[in-house]
């Protein structure tokens, strides 16, 4: 089976087994590595030290997996219509929570299907090959190497674009010694809209296609352990894990499909969770609510802290205690 075939295979099986889009880039250092380092040093990691750590990995796949030539990038919607809210004066105490943690944890539900694509990969192919899985869980920079598969390119608010799919997406990569030949990028179609960037609360952006990490409402609800400065306080409203500001107001999530996997929908605790229930969980409550769930990424510490900043830009006239 020649390479083309090879690649033709592989984005049949990827649609096979669920994945919305598939492309290949080559196994080597990304385009933007210079940013990265450039990136570190100014401080815009905020607290997350663990970016600090593998850099050299993160510049260049290759050192992922020995002998990696190629990189096989897929991407999975979770894009979904909001339930309705209760809109009684009782439900005033509610926050808010980014739509990719609505539903079970996409680690396991990515990472399972590519496993699943190189063992169907196996079966079909003459030649024996190595292959890793990586789901944020490796020292990947997957929309680094998606931008180059052509799955879309990176826009201004940082996040990987689709012209069809909009952005509410999961990308997964599969390494592997298979010699494929790559996609190519797709063009910019960001244009002159700066809506997302108009839309941060707290000024993440400091230029088009610049993200300040340590000004996001996502960095500050999800990894951030210490206290949140007093000053982003108010621009945090309602949100307790995540933000979809900057998303919600990009043009092409307006016509944008919605995800057909079933483990997405919405589960407790949704995506309009009431603040003064989880003001009280004890560490009990938060493991069986939050099991399968990528809220778990937040300590329930700090989802208290989220929790209460929240209720008080809900209420303003109350101190949570």
């Amino acid at each position: 089976m020649s390479p083309e075939e090879t690649t033709h295979l592989i984005k049949d099986l990827a649609q096979e087994i669920g994945f919305d889009r598939c492309g290949i880039a080559r196994a080597g250092p990304i385009g933007r590595g210079d940013y990265l380092r450039g990136w570190l040093a100014a401080g815009r990691a905020g607290s997350m030290a663990y970016l600090h750590r593998y850099l050299e990995q993160r510049i260049d796949p290759r050192q992922l997996l020995d002998g990696a030539q190629s990189v096989i990038v897929v991407a999975l919607i979770y894009h979904q219509p909001a339930p309705e809210v209760p809109t009684d004066p009782a439900s005033s105490g509610r926050g808010r929570v980014a739509m990719y943690a609505w539903g079970d944890d996409y680690h396991r539900i990515v990472k399972d299907r590519l496993l699943t694509l190189a063992d169907r990969l196996r079966e079909r192919l003459p030649q024996p090959f190595h292959a890793r899985a990586c789901v944020d869980t490796a020292p990947l920079l997957e929309r680094e190497v998606a931008a180059a598969a052509g799955i879309g390119w990176i826009g201004k608010n940082t996040v990987l674009l689709n012209r069809e799919l909009g952005s509410y997406f999961f990308l997964g990569a599969l390494l592997t010694t298979l010699d494929l030949p790559p996609d190519r990028p797709v063009d910019d179609y960001c244009g002159t809209c700066a809506r997302c960037l108009e839309a941060c609360p707290t000024s993440a952006f400091p230029a088009p296609y610049q993200m300040d990490a340590s000004r996001c409402i996502s960095y500050f609800t999800i990894e951030h352990r210490g206290e949140i400065p007093a000053e982003f306080h108010k621009a945090m409203g309602d949100w307790i894990f995540g933000c979809d500001a900057c998303q919600e107001v990009c043009p092409y999530n307006r016509r944008a499909p919605y995800t057909r996997e079933a483990r997405f929908a919405v589960r407790p605790p949704g995506p309009r969770p009431d603040l003064r229930e989880i003001l009280q969980w004890t560490e009990d409550d938060y493991r069986s609510n939050l099991r399968g769930s990528a809220i778990k990424r937040a300590r329930l510490d700090m989802l208290h802290r989220n929790v209460a900043i929240a209720l008080q830009n809900t209420n303003r006239d109350e101190t949570p205690v």
